[in-house]
């Protein structure tokens, strides 16, 4: 078990609720955000004492119905329940990281044949392990990336063309700190995810900020908009499915409603990205003809006529 996870995600839950929200009356001086030790001790149904130790990380073992009280009182969503029940777990987690690095080529041919919908393969710590042509068009060119700069979360934070690219930035930036956090207490002593947590610590002060609020949660379907360099603004639908046998992957793919702009942006970029060459989908260098910026996008394709007059980009 890891006292000190467990112990943080504990107080950070707590700080997160008013009072107000589970029946109590609210006082008008209260000295720390959120309910108190003892509020949460009476509305788990277990000793202020026992709590109190259980948040300063003593080596204290909680009980499954101790575990669903505090899920309760701490009025904990399904994704922050099984995040709690990963923290305190006594055992030790399966052995997975090799395999959650390679993709079966029934997978990658599959994501090539759903082309020109965008799809990409990833695992839990979010590495683009697979993707297809209208995924690199879309979203940056995976191929000029080095393996290791292949995670959305390191490019939400550290390449400045994400930044650009989501309209909202920040929510998709504080949605991918979420799903970290879930991924890092599935395993919490994978050195790689370790490793990105350390860096974007570093590197970014949103994420020391963000990171530090303990959210947890897992976006497996929702709706992004994004603001393409070339196309321009496209809202996207995803949905992403668990890859059988390989519980650590999943295959994401986008899609746009039938006939709405959206969708035209995505036909007109799937035109213009059809001459281009063929983006590998499992790690291969792309062709050096091809432009791309530091962080991957795509610079918009030179049209000229047939006289050789240069015309102007869509």
């Amino acid at each position: 078990m890891d006292h000190r996870a467990f112990a943080e995600f504990l107080r950070s839950r707590r700080e997160r609720v008013r009072p107000a929200d589970v029946g109590l009356p609210v006082a008008s001086r209260r000295r720390t955000p959120g309910l108190r030790r003892a509020e949460v001790a009476q509305l788990a149904g277990i000793s202020p004492d026992y709590y109190i130790r259980l948040e300063q990380g003593r080596n204290v073992r909680p009980s499954p119905s101790v575990l669903d009280a505090l899920a309760r009182a701490l009025r904990l969503d399904e994704d922050e329940r099984g995040h709690l029940y990963l923290l305190a777990r006594s055992e030790s987690p399966l052995p997975r990281r090799n395999a959650a690095e390679r993709v079966q080529s029934r997978v990658r041919r599959l994501v090539e044949v759903v082309d020109p919908t965008p799809a990409l393969v990833i695992n839990t710590r979010m590495d683009v392990l697979a993707w297809n042509r209208m995924a690199a068009a879309l979203c940056g060119d995976f191929a000029v990336m080095p393996p290791g700069r292949r995670n959305l979360v390191w490019r939400a934070f550290c390449d400045p063309a994400s930044r650009t690219l989501y309209v909202d930035w920040e929510s998709a930036a504080r949605q991918a700190i979420a799903h970290l956090r879930a991924a890092a207490g599935q395993d919490p002593d994978d050195p790689t995810t370790q490793a990105l947590i350390g860096e974007l610590s570093l590197k970014s002060p949103e994420f020391r900020r963000w990171w530090a609020r303990h959210d947890v949660a897992v976006f497996s379907s929702g709706r992004k908009e994004l603001l393409h360099p070339t196309v321009g603004r496209v809202v996207l639908d995803y949905q992403s499915f668990q890859i059988p046998n390989t519980p650590d992957q999943q295959l994401m793919m986008y899609t746009a409603p039938a006939s709405s702009p959206s969708q035209g942006a995505l036909d007109l970029l799937a035109m213009l990205s059809r001459d281009q060459s063929v983006v590998p989908t499992h790690g291969g260098q792309r062709p050096p003809t091809v432009p791309a910026t530091p962080g991957g996008q795509l610079f918009p394709p030179v049209l000229t006529s047939q006289d050789g007059r240069r015309l102007p980009t869509p």
